[in-house]
């Protein structure tokens, strides 16, 4: 695993989608979301409001990059177009002729809990790395930290699933640093099993884990925090932060310090959970490049999201950590 002062060309690999945000019983807001698309928005706005804070030649270089693949419809081009104005690099966006994205729709109960509508069966991020591909496989190893999510293997299929996972190996073993999110939707993945198996390895074989409380319980049947944390340790993780909602983040480092466990302060008025966890991601990841204490990587993670759900979509206009 590379050291914070190495990292300056970092990856979020996933799937964009365009969301519809459900106003009133007649009008939705058209936006565009996705998990790992999400944290890539915040990391690098972090990353650059907060330069002038660790000015040194490697964060002056800081890019942060998607590797995706869209269609050729005006929805690929308006999701490309997004990625472009938050400075994104988008040269291992696939263009896949004949395609289009995901769609999904979102409604917010009065307590901003989320529920989601998806078409997303035929969505071009499906073809990622396949063949006829501009953007090959290869590309992870321009980078010096890789970021996905369980979202992000799920919706490929098994072998370029399989393939990805060896190629993430390949990466970790010249240097190169993965980072995690177990991030379960039990619709996209063959069975619990296959998810289970594959998120497993991907535990025992990643360099940061950024997993949620309510995924590990729900994806591995355990019955309390302890056994999750029991189960993460006996996978190697040991750099990370486990979130669980309201109660807070916790460090999963060997020497975390039980009393910082509580210290991080609720929200009280939640409007809305979307991106609550890719924004703590974004916030978490930005401390660890820019060579933060475990702590402090905890807290820039909890503030970004605490903002984060206070207001209503994905990604919101202003923020501050």
């Amino acid at each position: 695993m590379k050291t914070s002062p190495d990292i300056t060309r970092l990856a979020c690999l996933g799937e964009v989608m365009i969301e519809l945000a459900t106003l009133d019983a007649r009008t939705a807001q058209i936006g565009v979301a996705g998990d790992t698309y999400n944290t890539a928005v915040y990391l690098r706005r972090l990353l650059s409001e907060q330069r002038d804070d660790y000015d040194t030649p490697a964060a002056r270089d800081l890019s942060v990059s998607y590797i995706t693949a869209l269609g050729d419809d005006p929805m690929s081009d308006r999701i490309q177009a997004e990625l472009q104005q938050h400075d994104l690099d988008t040269d291992c966006v696939e263009r896949r002729p004949g395609q289009s994205p995901g769609l999904y729709a979102i409604e917010t109960d009065a307590n901003g809990e989320r529920s989601f509508s998806y078409w997303r069966e035929n969505a071009a991020a499906r073809s990622l790395f396949q063949s006829p591909a501009r953007v090959a496989l290869s590309c992870i190893e321009t980078f010096d930290l890789i970021y996905l999510s369980g979202i992000s293997l799920a919706i490929l299929p098994s072998d370029m699933r399989t393939q990805l996972l060896a190629e993430l190996g390949h990466f970790r073993a010249k240097g190169g640093t993965v980072a995690f999110d177990s991030n379960y939707r039990p619709r996209l993945w063959e069975s619990q099993a296959v998810a289970r198996e594959v998120t497993e390895a991907m535990w025992s074989s990643v360099d940061i884990a950024l997993p949620s409380l309510d995924d590990e319980m729900a994806l591995f049947g355990d019955i309390d925090e302890a056994a999750v944390l029991d189960r993460l340790a006996r996978c190697g993780v040991s750099v990370g932060a486990l979130k669980r909602g309201e109660q807070g983040p916790m460090d999963l480092g060997p020497d975390t310090d039980a009393s910082e466990h509580g210290s991080f302060a609720r929200v009280e008025q939640v409007l809305d959970t979307t991106a609550a966890g890719d924004s703590f991601n974004a916030g978490w990841l930005a401390a660890f490049v820019q060579g933060r204490d475990a702590h402090a990587r905890l807290v820039c993670g909890h503030a970004l999201a605490s903002q984060v759900v206070q207001k209503q979509g994905a990604i919101v206009d202003t923020v501050t950590v």
